[in-house]
């Protein structure tokens, strides 16, 4: 999803995932949250995009093994370019997942007002089965494996996410 589809006004939520770099962790969730989403149908009602704390992958592609990982998993992640997040977004999203309480803190940080930072929520506590854990770790100086493992972390907290999101979108007509 395009981040200019993203403030499209007929998107009922609009959420964003952050993490540092914008080519790992969060362009995973954004092309696994953007499956479940067409999956549903819900694709002019949901829009997600991703984007990271620092500006240092600004263009970029994601990570090779992000792409590697996703591609064995079924999903195309060879599309996306990374992005800063910017804090003038807050106004037109519902919902900031972070993966970890670094950025967390950064996002609450750069949120203007009690509402914005209300915004920001740690990817993992979604997630009843994960949500001891809070953090989902950074592959980037890992290997490929340890990316297949947060992968998989990711995918079950996006279908927790997505679960409770949902309801309310299906409801409203």
């Amino acid at each position: 999803m395009s981040f200019e589809r993203m403030f499209d006004e007929s998107a009922l939520f609009r959420l964003c995932f952050v993490c540092t770099g914008n080519i790992c962790r969060s362009p995973m969730a954004e092309v696994v949250f953007t499956d479940l989403i067409r999956k549903a149908g819900l694709e002019n009602r949901i829009g997600v995009m991703s984007a990271g704390t620092g500006d240092w992958h600004v263009g970029e592609r994601s990570d090779d093994r992000t792409i590697t990982a996703l591609a064995a998993h079924g999903y195309d992640g060879a599309q996306h370019r990374a992005k800063q997040f910017d804090p003038g977004w807050f106004d037109e999203l519902d919902l900031v997942v972070v993966f970890d309480h670094s950025q967390e803190r950064i996002l609450k940080a750069w949120a203007s007002t009690e509402h914005d930072r209300s915004k920001v929520q740690l990817l993992l506590s979604f997630d009843k089965d994960q949500s001891s854990q809070l953090d989902v770790p950074d592959p980037y100086y890992s290997d490929a494996a340890f990316f297949d493992q947060i992968l998989s972390m990711i995918e079950h907290a996006s279908s927790a996410l997505f679960d409770q999101i949902k309801p309310g979108i299906q409801g409203v007509k």
